[in-house]
């Protein structure tokens, strides 16, 4: 529960459920129980934080264990950031109302590059020195896993521990660790060098980075024994991954307030774009029998009448109308929807919309990310025009009339024509629902056409590509635009200085530390939310640093360079990479991972999608 003291402010600003705590589901255990306390810190605020999968997970499991309490941490919105600022209260849990000073570990989930500096804000608000070497003795171990795990440079000043790929098992290892060297006596230093020798631990302040005199790294040397080389964890049966019966039960209404179940990991596409795609291969599917008893208890204790099926390709799940019609024999008698939020133009079917509109229907989104064949193919989408339009004409029949198409600006070898091409294929999907006898009759069609701009990312066969100037990303903005011949179409587009931002740090190295340390010290943070984002403050604290933003996010790289993530291992070759990367110059699509093995590398995880029976393969 929150601080006494917070209370006679929480009527002076904005939401403050998202301060007090005390939701149904929450875990409330005596500190004096348990011998280690872990505060899970989402950078970001609540409504966002509780809408993330991967929290409710580790919360539950980390609860499971009777030594161990794990709380939730949100960034708080700068109106009650200043009122603890003001009155000097301490960032707290909303278990206990405990400042972070209490806690042997701050946790810290690494979604999105612009989080960084709300990471940095929150330890400072919570009392604990911002920079690793400032910490002394066995407490206040400051980790952080999630996506952007696989660069970790630009924040390695201020991070103790990374974790490395699937979180379940290595988190509890390195807190079953702790709490031997916490018994024993040992120091700070001896319980990180003792972690880095768990697979799946990187220990930045174990390895040291020497540059090029171009400012390219000349090399990454482990001391102390660390490895040389740090392999992400990967779970292989998902049936037997630990997953939670209940959820924690919002205050407030958050992003996404409903159940969630994870289908399966990683993804068989390959979209060269996409570092989600690469970084949690190989596929790996949970049965259906598992799936309908997880949903299921879920539902029941949470009350929840949605489902979002879970996973980075729903429609690729090899058994998908078979769980959905599963799933409907309890679903449909006890009005709860379920949904697919990441549907494949290719993998919507009749049965599919059968199947998810028998409750509740809306709208649906697709992603084709680019409007002409040709990058399709350049990209490794695999869409096709007619598979889209095909699809829009099931969905307008069954009694669709709102579709959203996501694309992409700024890839890779796209042209004017084909920045023309997306609003093109916008109107071919309004001429579709005209076209389609038997829709609804009486309602026009909405179609909304979302352009973000390309961030090439780390262990994506784009990682070596620049990102167009911001200059060509907003001229490719407005070419959309004019190409818009019909008021059906409406047209949104992502802001491209905060992309630009984005890219410097995706692929950035520890040099940005320096400048990440200066934005904080400036009192900037959420870069992610307009309110408060300022691209001139950044260029003037690079400017500052004598960094050129425009060597990380502008600047082609040679395929034979180092790249500050090339010592952390996430199954997938760099040789690989770079054949891909080639094929996109040529167009060329590749096969996904169920039709022919393209010899990524993630073989060597010995499960999954990689040890399938597939034609020319085993």
């Amino acid at each position: 529960m929150y601080p006494k003291e917070i209370e006679k402010y929480l009527l002076t600003v904005q939401k403050p459920g998202r301060y007090v705590g005390g939701e149904l589901g929450a875990v409330i255990k005596d500190k004096h129980d348990v011998d280690v306390r872990f505060a899970f810190c989402f950078p970001d605020t609540y409504e966002i934080g509780m809408s993330h999968l991967g929290i409710k997970i580790l919360y539950s499991i980390f609860n499971e264990r009777p030594y161990i309490w794990c709380e939730r941490v949100f960034a708080p919105w700068i109106d009650m950031e200043a009122q603890m600022r003001a009155h000097d209260i301490p960032l707290y849990a909303l278990e206990s109302g405990d400042p972070l000073t209490d806690f042997d570990f701050i946790g810290f989930t690494l979604q999105y590059e612009l989080s960084y500096t709300n990471i940095l804000n929150m330890l400072t608000l919570g009392g604990i020195p911002v920079l690793s070497r400032d910490r002394h003795d066995l407490n206040h171990i400051v980790v952080a896993g999630g996506p952007c795990a696989c660069n970790p440079e630009p924040i390695a000043d201020f991070v103790d521990i990374f974790f490395l790929g699937d979180g379940e098992e290595v988190d509890l290892e390195v807190i079953e660790l702790y709490r031997a060297c916490k018994r024993d006596g040992k120091s700070r230093e001896e319980f990180l060098r003792l972690a880095s020798q768990i697979s799946g631990v990187y220990v930045p302040s174990l390895y040291e980075v020497t540059y090029h005199g171009d400012g390219t790294i000349a090399a990454v040397t482990p001391k102390d024994g660390a490895p040389a080389t740090i392999e992400k964890r990967a779970i292989m049966d998902m049936d037997s991954c630990y997953y939670p019966d209940n959820f924690v039960l919002p205050n407030i209404e958050i992003v996404h307030d409903r159940a969630v179940m994870e289908i399966f990991r990683g993804c068989i596409r390959g979209c060269r774009f996409c570092q989600a795609g690469f970084l949690y291969r190989p596929v790996r599917e949970k049965s259906v029998g598992c799936i309908n008893e997880q949903c299921h208890a879920l539902c029941r204790n949470t009350g929840y009448d949605e489902v979002s099926l879970s996973s980075l390709s729903s429609s690729d799940y090899t058994q998908v109308v078979p769980l959905l019609k599963t799933l409907n024999t309890w679903a449909k008698p006890e009005k709860v929807s379920l949904s697919l939020p990441s549907l494949r133009v290719d993998g919507f079917t009749d049965d599919i919309l059968d199947e998810i509109k028998s409750v509740r229907k809306s709208g649906l989104t697709f992603a084709p990310e680019a409007g002409s064949q040709r990058l399709r193919d350049a990209i490794n989408k695999n869409v096709f025009e007619d598979e889209l339009i095909n699809t829009c004409r099931v969905a307008f029949e069954g009694g669709y009339t709102t579709v959203k198409l996501y694309f992409m600006i700024g890839l890779p070898t796209e042209t004017m024509d084909d920045v023309a091409a997306i609003a093109e294929l916008g109107r071919k999907v309004v001429d579709t629902y005209y076209a389609t006898g038997n829709r609804v009759k009486g309602k026009s069609p909405r179609v909304t056409i979302s352009a973000s701009s390309f961030v090439p990312k780390p262990f994506t066969p784009f990682q070596w590509e620049p990102q167009d100037t911001m200059d060509v990303l907003r001229e490719k903005q407005q070419h959309i635009r004019a190409s818009i011949t019909t008021k059906k179409i409406s047209y949104n587009y992502h802001d491209s200085d905060t992309s630009f931002l984005e890219a410097v740090f995706a692929r950035g190295d520890r040099k940005l530390n320096k400048a990440l340390l200066l934005a904080h010290q400036r009192g900037m943070r959420f870069d992610s939310w307009s309110d408060c984002f300022s691209l001139q403050n950044w260029l003037d604290v690079f400017a500052e640093c004598g960094i050129d933003p425009a060597f990380y996010a502008n600047r082609r790289r040679s395929f034979d360079e180092i790249l500050p993530w090339d010592h952390l291992d996430y199954g997938i070759t760099k040789e690989f990479l770079q054949r891909e990367c080639e094929r996109a110059y040529r167009s060329e699509a590749s096969p996904n991972c169920r039709e022919k093995c393209m010899n990524c590398g993630a073989k060597k995880y010995g499960g999954g999608v990689c040890c399938e029976k597939r034609q020319g393969v085993l």
